[in-house]
């Protein structure tokens, strides 16, 4: 306890980190604040139904990230889900189509700002249409004061959300330039992160009213265990050394910057981070479509029956194997040994014991293939642990902090930060976070070559 006041009081201590860390929580303060209020026309009291509280589909995925506001009709109902997504697909977009292959990888500062602002266009355009679409939801829930004109309505309420949608996203930009960590993630965390007293309450009061004290604190010591087995893999790497080589000029050696020194190539384990499960998990959203459509129809068999229910055999087993295959595919995409191998020899460097060229390129590629395999079925049974969870009687909204996206990105999030404030303290001469080695966030260390996450 004297350690973690010690700490404390370093923090402060220092001028810059404390106004960071102020700047940030009060931007935070503010973007909770606007979680709170409600669209003009909409009457939130007849939204209690809205979506599962759960985060077992679509609506209640939306629901957690943006830590309750999508259940509630509010201006930030939408959070910054449309910036993450246009941000997905420009990153999908680097990899298939030339041009933005180009911005991404030759063109620099320029290029990255042209990326911005190509993402600030297809957020507001994504903004606008998952805007009406949720305007039309809160329609079909009679959520719509009957004394509002429709079309006013619809018109002035997709505004409305598309700008709360783009000062959500300014917040977190405002964050990352004046405060401490990554502001958009920072934003998805603290949603997720608004959800959690309630969901732990709820599940306490249900223990305690069965007699479960036990239950609850096994299930803390399991939720404890999978933290530290998420960080364990999130920050894990492999490292592949490089050295750098002496141009020889006649008899002499003449040195190079940087000559005969090591460095590493970081291969991570989880090199694809939670873009696995986000995939998978629209792809599994689309058996509940046709469960729906098939519903209205009268003809449901017991197979898709199953994977309507996500707590299901069935459907946890077509998760896992999802998972598997798109973190085998997206790290084909943002891994590129090839690079790797170009780099290397560009700059008169390379992996000991390991010729340059085709030799590098085939033996990086070998290594990811080996580390993919652990991290991807470590991804899998972080996907389905939820559900894992819930068969042991955890309530469906504390099991979601068990696993899936929610954990991953609290873990990653958290990481990154304690490694900015760390590296401040560190610094200024003081002693780090930890007593034993340091915080190292999930893009720490190494030599970074190409995409990353």
């Amino acid at each position: 306890m004297n350690k973690f006041i010690e700490t404390l009081k370093n923090i402060w201590s220092i001028v810059e980190l404390r106004n960071k860390i102020l700047y940030t929580l009060i931007v935070l303060a503010v973007y909770r604040l606007g979680t709170h209020i409600v669209l003009p026309g909409v009457d939130a009291s007849k939204l209690a139904g809205l979506g599962s509280k759960n985060g077992s589909d679509l609506l209640g995925l939306i629901n957690n990230f943006t830590g309750g506001a999508f259940n509630q009709g509010s201006i930030f109902s939408l959070g910054v889900m449309p910036y993450i997504t246009a941000s997905i697909i420009l990153q999908l977009l680097g990899f298939a189509v030339p041009y933005f292959q180009k911005l991404q990888q030759h063109e620099g500062e320029s290029g990255r700002k042209k990326i911005n602002q190509y993402t600030r266009l297809l957020t507001v355009l994504i903004s606008v249409v998952q805007g009406g679409a949720y305007l039309t939801l809160l329609n079909s829930q009679d959520a719509i004061s009957d004394s509002v004109n429709r079309s006013v309505f619809f018109l002035g309420n997709s505004v409305i959300m598309a700008t709360g949608t783009l000062f959500a996203m300014w917040l977190g930009e405002r964050i990352t330039d004046k405060g401490i960590g990554n502001g958009v993630s920072l934003i998805i965390m603290v949603g997720i992160i608004a959800t959690l007293p309630r969901s732990f309450v709820g599940e306490f009061a249900a223990q305690l009213n069965s007699n479960g004290f036990l239950m609850i604190l096994l299930e803390l010591v399991v939720l404890f265990f999978v933290i530290l087995a998420a960080i364990l893999v999130v920050q894990g790497v492999r490292k592949i050394p490089i050295q750098f080589a002496k141009k020889m000029v006649g008899r002499s050696s003449e040195d190079l910057p940087s000559a005969g020194n090591r460095d590493y190539i970081p291969l991570k384990v989880n090199a694809s981070g939670v873009m696995p499960i986000i995939f998978a998990q629209a792809i599994m959203f689309l058996p509940l479509t046709l469960f729906n459509m098939a519903s209205e129809k009268g003809n449901v068999n017991g197979f898709v029956q199953s994977l309507n229910d996500t707590k299901s055999l069935p459907y946890n087993l077509i998760f896992f194997v999802l998972v598997i295959l798109f973190t085998y595919v997206y790290t084909a995409l943002i891994v590129n040994p090839k690079q790797y191998s170009t780099y290397l020899k560009n700059n008169n460097s390379f992996i000991p014991g390991v010729k340059p060229g085709e030799d590098t390129e085939n033996y990086i590629d070998s290594l990811t293939t080996r580390i993919t395999f652990p991290g991807s079925v470590f991804l899998g049974l972080i996907a389905i642990m939820p559900a894992i969870v819930s068969m042991f009687g955890v309530s469906s909204a504390f099991s979601v902090f068990f696993g899936g996206t929610s954990l991953l990105i609290l873990v990653g999030v958290v990481l990154d930060t304690l490694a900015q404030i760390e590296s401040y303290l560190l610094m200024r001469k003081y002693d780090s976070l930890v007593s034993s080695g340091k915080i190292k966030g999930r893009n720490a260390g190494g030599l970074q070559i190409g995409a990353g996450y």
